[in-house]
Parts: structure tokens; C-alpha cells; sequence
């Protein structure tokens, strides 16, 4: 570990020791997901930063094949695609019951999707930002763990056109078709349509078929800008995916082949629309206004025997598990940033009011019987049906100063005032509507070394909403606290060698106080349905870490790339009615993950790559200490391009290994249950070729 840690740690020399006279910035990064667009040197925070060439060389169709290259961030295979996410250890890891309260923010062209992620698929998108730690003045109670924010390709004036069409094993099958340019003067447009078709790497010789956790991915884009004067720009974005996959994932001796008969979904069909305002009109103050709407419905079922009627005989063991969700937002931000002539006392300021209306409707249904007839008893039938619907109001103030201390450095002091008010009942009778107020910020320093080399170091205080919880629960644990993240990081961020090596190191600690920790119990061993899932506040939680980030182009040839990294998150106290887990890791927070690649581009246009990735082992989970195996995973492409086309071959985990995305310790087969780990598996190995021509 600690060599790990040694080699960490080199960017922050290297960026110092190495000769910056001669040093030049070929391509300025602007991040967009924080309150001000600027350059990603001077975003102070921990961020990665993916460009649409990175994204077609790394994936093939969603975001969760990105992870892999993001430092100390990890999603959890409760569904069928990733839709829970994990940054730094925190966030959610399955289905939630009542009220959604997400710990990672998830934006789509400004549109929340935060907590269904489902949805992200990647054809024409123009860049995926990840910030790390508590974002509490950029985004407030969504975003605890951090943010991920993905951009479609914006509209330009030049013609564009663009095809895509891919073909791979696991019966795989996808086209792509994007277009825009300029409509006038004033006006350009982009569209894009894509669908992605596959098996789903699963067996069902039960049911004679190979598709049951298929995908059936649709995506389609649209974006306008128009200019109406010189100092106002309009920004629409439109979106409509439709996610209608199988959930057929998890088998009783963890492989590849399932036994379920009754196979359910993981679905989700989202329509969302925003639209940016931006003005320069007034000469003390910039104004943006970001109006957004977004409506899904979504589907999730499986299994719950994860067999079939064989599978049990003479046992009559059979239960499904179904739910769908209805789920409406709408948000309202304004901001006014200061310009030259706007600053106070030489201080740049922003200043922002936020408000978000979220409902949702949900009904769940929990269904079967078990009847073992050496046992002596009658069927014990389940019919167990629940409706419920939640509204929630989320008002925020915000505020951002930035103050020069010098020619080089500036201070920043940012703040969030954010009031949430909910309101909860279901078709038990329970009715609940707690709210609270809240607040968040951070202190940070910037220094500018010379235009090769910056650092920063900041303060940072998140939080994210209490709640309260459904069902049959411990007593006193109906509701549950706020909690609060304090972080504090430094970072280092350059471009040596005349911009052909770019470094970007952050290194961290974090306090989680009353952490908000999901637990779930099975009640009834018969029953695999029968789990309670309830939130409770551990004391504290603890982590230290750090991500670092190498591009290095030693030739025009080559391209090397490495990210590194490095986590230990513990529960430094955390007693609950089930045991202790003070001093232990928490869940899916891995204390190591690592990617390399290399990509060689002769100047015929033939090129090759090489990537691969590494990741340690996690716990599952928080009610109990299973743990996955420490994995790597290895990737290749090779092909032709030329400015127009290009003809690919890649294969994704060439080493066909089997690694695990999610896990579970509880008794599912009869007659005795006893208590095992069922393993949710990635991907297996493909090998496909991708067609792209454009101009």
C-alpha cells in the first residue's frame, strides 16, 4: 500500500521538478458542470474530465464502461444497468422505498436524473464531467458524494453528419445517426437518433431462451441555440431515452446461466427538456437562467426465487418482485455572475436562487408461495401490495466570492442555503411530510504557478436530507437525520513538456457525521421478498484518499494514459440492532482502482490500443461482511481511420473474467435457507466491429 501511495504521489512532484519555461496549454478544458464555465485549472475541486474522442475510445454503448477509468468511482449492479453510483464510497446501492434521496447528482443537459441513471447511454455526447466530494454550494442535497454531468454534442455552424453502425457477439446490434448545422444566421440545430440492441451475456435453458436479460436501448437527442442579438443566447436541449432491458441477472451457483421463470424488468422511459438562458446585456452582471423538466417512468421486477418449478420439486417454491415508478421533476435556477466592470472591490461574486418540484408515484408488488409438503403446514401465500406517492420542494439561495490575494492567487468563499419540504402517504394508512433546513459551502485557495502549473486547496461542507422509512422497522428507527460531509483536498493540475503531458492529483480527507447507512434484513427465510430495508445514522464515517490523472503524448503517434485511484472509507463508529461495524470498510468504496492504456496511430491511418483496468475488492454491503474479488479487466481496439471514416475491432474483457458488480448473503433455497452469497456479474468478454463515417 504504501508503494501505491509513493506512486500517487509522483504527479504532485512531477508537475514541480520538471522544466515549465517552455510549457504550453494545446487544449483549454472548459468544465461546464460548475456555477461559472471556466478552464479546468482553475475549478477548484476534484474533477475528471472525459472529451468525446475519450468516450468512443473507452465505451461502446453506456456510461457505466466509463467507470472503469474514473478514479474512485464505482456503481452497483442493482438493476440491469448502472443506475446507483458510488463516488468515494458514497451513494446509493439499490432500489430505494418512498422517497428518492440520492447522495450523487446525475445531469443529462441540465435535466436531473439524479438516483435513475438507467439512461445513460453515450452516442453523441460531447463530454461526461465528474466532480468529487460534497458539492454543497454547486448542487446541495443530491450531491453529498459528488456530481456526474454528461453533455451532448452542442450545435455548430458547419454541416455535420455522422453514422454509426456496430456489430458484436451476444447477438449485439446498434446504429447511430446524427446530424446538424446552421439554420441562418442566428439559428443551428443538432439531432442524433441511436439504438442499441444485445442478449445480455445470460442463459435461461429453463425458458429455452438467451435474451432474457436483454437490452433494447433507444436514444434520441436535440439541441437548438439561437442568437437573437450579439449579448443573448437560447439553448434548448431535448432528450427521449428508452431503456426496456430484461432482469434476468443472477443465478443460483453465480454464473452466467440462469433458472428463473418468471424473469422481470429493469426499464426506463424518460422525456426531458431544458433550457439555458444566457445574457450579457448588463454590463455589471452576466445572467444565466437553466429552466428543466423531466418525466419517467420506470420498471423494475425480477425473480424473487431466481428458479423455477424443477428447480424446487416437490417444494412448491415461487415468488416475483414488481415495481414501477412514475417520476416528474421540474427546476428553476437563476444566477448573476459579476464581469469586469460588475466586481466589488476587485472581487468577482455570483450570486443564484434554485428551485426544484419533484412527485413521484410508486406501487410495488410482492407475490408467491411456498408450500413444503414433508413439512406438516399449509401454503403460506403472499399477496403483498403497496401504493404511495411523495411530492417534494427544494428552495435554495447561493452565493460565490471570489477574492484576488494576489496576481497569482485568489480565495473563495461559496454558500448555500437550501429549505426542503416533503410530503408523503401510501395505502397503509402512513402519512409523513418532514422538513428541514439546510446549508453547505466551501473555503477555497487558488495559485497559479505559471500557465503550466496550478494548485488548490479547499474546505468543504455537503449535506444531504433526512427521511424516514417504510414498513416494519427497529423501533425508533422510523426516522432518520441529516447528514453532513466535511471534506478538505488539494490538488495539483498542469501541462508540461509543451502540453504533451497533462497531470491532475488530488489527494483528501472527509468526516461523514450521523452517515446515513441503508440496512436490510430478511424476515422470513421462506420468503425471499421479505427483506425490510431501513436508513440509519451511523456516528461517523471517515475517508482518506487520492485520484490522480496522467495524458502523455510523447509522439504524435502515441497517446499514454493513467488513473490512479487510492481510498480507505471506514465506519470510524457505527453500532446498530445487527452488529458492529466500527473500523470496517464501508460498502462498494474499493481501495485501489486503477486504468492504463495506450493508443499508437501510424500516420496511414491503422491504429491499435490497449487498455485495461483494476479494481481491489469491496464489501457489498452493510448487513453483511461479504466481500467481491479484486478484479482487472482487459480491452483492445484496432482499425483504420481516416478524416472521414473509420472501421474498428475491439473486444472488452478479453480475458473473459468473472468479476462481480453487486452481492447478497441471505437463505434462498429451500428447505433449509441457509445463508449464501449470490453474486451479480459483469459483462463477459465481446468482440465486435464499429462502422463510423461523417463529414
Amino acid at each position: 500500500m504504501k508503494q501505491a501511495w509513493r506512486l500517487a504521489a509522483a504527479p504532485f512532484f512531477l508537475a514541480f521538478s520538471l522544466d515549465l519555461g517552455a510549457a504550453e496549454l494545446l487544449e483549454e478544458i472548459v468544465v461546464t458542470a460548475d456555477l461559472r464555465e471556466r478552464v479546468l485549472t482553475e475549478v477548484p475541486t476534484s474533477i475528471s474530465v472525459l472529451d468525446a474522442r475519450q468516450i468512443q475510445n473507452l465505451s461502446v454503448q453506456h456510461f457505466e464502461e466509463l467507470t472503469l477509468v474514473v478514479p474512485n468511482l464505482n456503481w452497483s449492479g442493482d438493476g440491469h444497468r448502472a443506475r446507483y453510483f458510488q463516488i468515494r464510497g458514497v451513494g446509493e446501492l439499490e432500489q430505494y422505498q418512498g422517497a428518492p434521496n440520492p447522495s450523487v447528482g446525475f445531469l443529462i443537459d441540465d435535466i436531473d436524473f439524479s438516483g435513475i441513471g438507467t439512461i445513460g447511454t453515450v452516442f453523441d455526447l460531447e463530454r461526461v464531467e465528474v466532480l468529487r466530494g460534497p458539492q454543497g454550494t454547486r448542487y446541495g442535497a443530491n450531491a453529498i458524494g459528488g456530481l456526474i454531468y454528461m453533455q451532448s454534442r452542442a450545435p455548430s455552424d458547419d454541416p455535420d453528419v455522422r453514422v454509426q453502425l456496430t456489430a458484436a457477439d451476444d447477438n449485439t446490434r446498434a446504429a447511430g445517426l446524427a446530424a446538424g448545422g446552421a439554420l441562418g444566421d442566428s439559428f443551428a440545430v443538432r439531432a442524433s437518433l441511436h439504438r442499441h440492441e444485445a442478449d445480455g451475456f445470460r442463459d435461461n435453458p429453463w425458458l429455452g431462451r438467451g435474451d432474457t436479460n436483454g437490452r433494447d436501448e433507444t436514444t434520441a437527442r436535440a439541441r437548438l441555440r439561437w442568437l437573437p442579438s450579439d449579448d443573448w443566447s437560447v439553448n434548448l436541449a431535448l432528450l427521449y431515452v428508452d431503456v426496456d432491458n430484461g432482469y434476468d441477472a443472477f443465478a443460483l451457483d453465480n454464473s452466467y446461466t440462469v433458472l428463473s421463470d418468471n424473469p422481470g424488468p429493469d426499464g426506463q422511459e424518460s422525456t426531458g427538456t431544458s433550457l439555458r438562458i444566457e445574457s450579457t446585456a448588463l454590463a455589471a452582471a452576466s445572467f444565466t437562467s437553466i429552466t428543466s423538466y423531466a418525466s419517467s417512468d420506470i420498471a423494475f421486477g425480477f425473480d424473487g426465487d431466481w428458479g423455477n418449478e424443477e428447480s424446487w420439486a416437490p417444494i412448491t417454491y415461487d415468488f416475483i418482485s414488481d415495481s414501477t415508478r412514475q417520476r416528474d421533476t421540474l427546476s428553476q435556477e437563476f444566477r448573476l455572475a459579476s464581469t469586469d466592470q460588475g466586481k466589488l472591490a476587485g472581487a468577482d461574486w455570483l450570486i443564484g436562487l434554485y428551485a426544484l418540484r419533484l412527485d413521484e408515484d410508486l406501487a410495488t408488488l410482492n407475490a408467491g408461495e411456498y408450500f413444503d409438503p414433508d413439512s406438516g403446514f399449509p401454503p403460506d401465500v403472499l399477496d403483498d401490495r403497496l401504493g404511495s406517492r411523495y411530492e417534494a420542494t427544494n428552495v435554495a439561495a447561493f452565493g460565490e466570492l471570489d477574492m484576488p490575494v494576489s496576481a497569482a492567487t485568489t480565495f473563495s468563499v461559496g454558500l448555500r442555503l437550501e429549505r426542503r419540504s416533503t410530503d408523503y402517504e401510501d395505502t397503509t394508512g402512513l402519512r409523513a411530510g418532514p422538513s428541514e433546513n439546510m446549508w453547505g459551502g466551501a473555503f477555497t485557495l487558488t495559485h497559479t504557478f505559471s500557465d503550466a502549473v496550478s494548485a488548490y486547496a479547499a474546505l468543504s461542507r455537503g449535506y444531504k436530507a433526512g427521511g424516514f422509512n417504510l414498513g416494519i422497522v427497529p423501533e425508533d428507527s422510523r426516522l432518520f437525520d441529516q447528514e453532513i460531509a466535511w471534506n478538505i483536498e488539494a490538488g495539483v493540475r498542469a501541462s508540461l513538456l509543451d502540453g504533451r503531458l497533462s497531470l491532475n492529483s488530488t489527494v483528501f480527507a472527509s468526516r461523514r457525521e450521523d452517515q446515513q447507512v441503508r440496512t436490510s434484513v430478511q424476515l422470513d427465510p421462506g420468503d425471499p421478498t421479505s427483506f425490510i430495508f431501513f436508513t440509519d445514522n451511523a456516528a461517523r464515517g471517515d475517508s482518506i484518499g487520492l485520484e490522480a490523472e496522467l495524458r502523455w503524448y510523447p509522439t504524435d503517434e502515441w497517446q499514454v494514459f493513467a488513473n490512479l485511484g487510492l481510498l480507505r472509507a471506514r465506519f470510524d463508529e457505527f453500532e446498530n440492532d445487527f452488529g458492529s461495524l466500527t473500523g470496517r470498510d464501508q460498502a462498494h468504496a474499493p481501495r485501489y482502482m486503477l486504468a492504463l492504456g495506450g493508443r499508437y496511430i501510424h500516420p496511414s491511418g491503422w491504429f491499435v490500443q490497449l487498455d485495461g483496468s483494476a479494481k481491489d475488492d469491496f464489501y457489498f454491503d452493510v448487513s453483511h461482511n461479504e466481500k467481491s474479488r479484486a478484479y482487472e479487466l482487459i480491452n483492445a481496439r484496432t482499425g483504420f481511420a481516416t478524416d472521414r471514416w473509420s472501421l474498428t475491432l475491439w473486444g472488452r474483457n478479453l480475458a473473459d473474467r468473472n468479476y462481480a458488480v453487486r452481492g447478497f448473503f441471505f437463505g434462498n433455497e429451500p428447505p433449509d435457507f441457509a445463508p449464501t452469497v449470490y453474486t451479480r456479474l459483469g459483462d463477459a468478454r465481446q468482440v465486435g466491429v464499429t462502422f463510423d463515417w461523417g463529414f
